[in-house]
């Protein structure tokens, strides 16, 4: 009844052909001179998903996790992964090859300063690292006598004899009655953005920002509809798109070229050597732009400046049509949401429900709307101790049937033409105890002390993150993530500058998306998220004396109210969650199921009815 086909669960690593690999790699460090070599998880591009010929990381290690690195040297080799993946990093890799690092509390500059000898030459590919990324290596290899060497061609691309072919996803146009402005307006925007920080060109190496401006899409990435791709946008002049030409077919390159002059990617280092050899000041990315892109046009003379990129921001704040479209995305996908909830209160009790089988379900009810294009991340589907896994991601082997007592919680989301979907809740299954309660309750306090807030115009994050935490805070408890990222529209569901934690130090500007979802954890036991995404909008306060805003909750679907305790709850967070749910039901119920009508009802019922 039920499948999957945006999400897979098997176990890809690769773990038992390491140690051919590590052997081959080390043989072509011997050949190049090398004494050492850094494997970033990265593309060009310094992507979330790459493409399957760009997981260099994952298959020279067995590593599948979406960050980390790898430091081959000649006698040891470490991986480096952050707190998400200790677990599963040792899972997948042969601990007696590699040994394994914090990416955070040993850093690979760090272990660099530590294990690299007097002389040795340290590989790095270029195109793999930021500026400031290479800055650090080379001074982590200077403390040690070492240096550290740029190579033309990636060592690692050398052995892979089966690698894959690069990623050729057809480009699309994205109508303008999703983008709501045409690309030519946002090229002028942006000229006049370069013309105030007083840069002659802006190289663009953020597929993201070249999607937004260029007002296209791909299929070249996993979960975002991203087409690979640079831009140079000058401040006079032509901007150029460099992108495969087999990704367009003649109507995307017929309205492309009204725009730019469409290049292929051979020509691109070329044409950066030119822009250096013509003195030309460019601005790169600091967060995207390879520090390839800075040495070519550097090395040739230009002058490179590393800041945000200025698109970053325009595409971070969405315009009417992409405010009408999430609004839009969030009703439909609410709706298929509420058909899950439904279908899995009456599955889950039998005991005989997996984690897997929820995954399957909810991709089919969203499935089931005709205009799901893809999920906008992996789901994220735990069930008692594997809800306490804050990127936990089912595999086969880790597969859990969900049991009466436990907490399930499913955090996921889904790519629609106008919009860009991210939510999660956990789910009582049968009665939940006391203490689960009381946790969720707090949670469920933090979720609406960020809801309802009203802030200053240009107020950050990092002011807000604390109101998710309060209630936590007095119980001695506190969640390890942020309470909230930027949501793209119909692209990242991750996306840049704003974001709810401690550091969120980007003003939150009127028409922002961001999440709202605040946690608990209790290893071993269970785990706690609830998640909407909410609006920035202007506050209307009477007699107010400078510009305030607020959030409108834009998600819609019912929040368990079994695992609420309301005497924890003051008067005003429950008439919040009363008028919530009140407009979950008037807005879900004449899109849903039959069968989930009455469930629906039920589960948005005022809280003390």
């Amino acid at each position: 009844m039920f499948e999957a086909r945006f999400q897979t669960f098997d176990d890809p690593t690769e773990r038992a052909a390491s140690a051919g690999r590590l052997a081959a790699l080390r043989a072509e460090l011997r050949r190049r001179g090398l004494d050492g070599f850094i494997v970033p998880r990265a593309d060009r591009h310094q992507n979330e998903y790459v493409p399957p010929s760009e997981e260099r990381l994952a298959w020279l290690t067995g590593f599948t996790g979406s960050a980390g690195a790898a430091i081959v040297l000649i006698d040891r080799a470490a991986v480096f992964v952050d707190g998400r993946y200790q677990l599963q990093v040792r899972d997948q890799i042969d601990t007696a090859l590699f040994a394994v690092e914090h990416l955070v509390e040993n850093p690979p500059d760090k272990w660099l300063e530590a294990n690299l000898t007097a002389g040795a030459r340290l590989g790095y590919d270029p195109w793999l690292h930021t500026a400031d990324g290479a800055e650090r290596l080379g001074k982590a290899a200077a403390a040690a006598g070492a240096t550290l060497v740029p190579v033309e061609t990636d060592p690692v691309d050398a052995v892979w004899s089966d690698r894959p072919a690069p990623a050729l996803g057809p480009v699309v146009v994205h109508e303008l009655k999703f983008a709501g402005e045409p690309a030519a307006e946002k090229l002028a925007r942006i000229r006049v953005e370069l013309a105030k920080l007083k840069v002659d060109t802006l190289v663009v190496s953020d597929p993201h920002n070249v999607a937004w401006t260029f007002n296209i899409r791909g299929s070249d990435v996993a979960h975002t509809p991203l087409p690979l791709s640079f831009a140079a946008v000058p401040r006079e002049g032509r901007a150029a798109l460099y992108i495969d030409g087999r990704k367009l077919s003649n109507e995307v390159r017929d309205y492309l070229e009204t725009l730019a002059d469409v290049r292929e990617p051979a020509v691109f280092a070329d044409n950066l050597k030119a822009l250096g050899a013509a003195g030309a000041k460019v601005r790169l990315d600091s967060a995207t732009a390879a520090d390839a892109l800075a040495r070519l046009i550097g090395n040739a003379g230009g002058t490179v400046t590393r800041a945000t990129d200025p698109i970053t921001a325009m595409k971070a704040v969405k315009n009417a049509a992409e405010i009408g479209g999430a609004h839009a995305a969030q009703l439909r996908d609410g709706a298929a949401i509420a058909n899950f909830l439904a279908w899995f209160d009456r599955a889950a009790p039998g005991g005989t429900l997996t984690e897997i089988d929820a995954v399957a379900a909810l991709e089919t009810f969203r499935r089931n709307t005709g205009l799901l294009k893809e999920l906008s991340f992996p789901t994220i589907s735990g069930s008692g101790p594997n809800g306490a896994i804050v990127h936990y991601r089912v595999t086969q082997k880790t597969n859990r049937k969900i049991s009466p007592g436990d907490l399930f919680l499913v955090d996921s989301g889904a790519q629609y033409q106008d919009g860009t979907t991210d939510i999660t809740r956990t789910i009582a299954v049968g009665t939940p105890t006391a203490e689960m309660r009381e946790r969720f309750t707090r949670v469920l306090k933090g979720h609406i002390a960020i809801a309802r807030a009203v802030f200053p115009d240009g107020a950050t994050g990092a002011q807000l993150d604390s109101f998710a935490r309060q209630s936590l805070w007095s119980a001695g408890i506190d969640f390890d993530h942020g309470t909230g990222h930027g949501v793209g529209s119909y692209l990242s569901v991750h996306e840049g500058p704003a974001r709810i934690s401690r550091l969120g130090t980007a003003a939150l500007k009127r028409g922002m998306i961001v999440s709202n979802e605040p946690g608990y954890y209790k290893p071993g036991a269970y785990g706690i998220r609830i998640e909407n995404l909410v609006l920035v909008i202007e506050a209307e306060i009477a007699g107010a004396e400078k510009p305030m805003n607020a959030f409108e909750t834009l998600t819609l679907a019912p929040i368990d109210a079994r695992l609420i305790e309301p005497a924890l709850m003051t008067a005003d967070e429950i008439a919040w969650l009363d008028s919530y749910h009140a407009r979950v039901a008037d807005k879900l119920t004449p899109l849903v199921e039959p069968e989930t009508r009455d469930w629906l009802q039920a589960a948005t019922r005022p809280l003390r009815a």
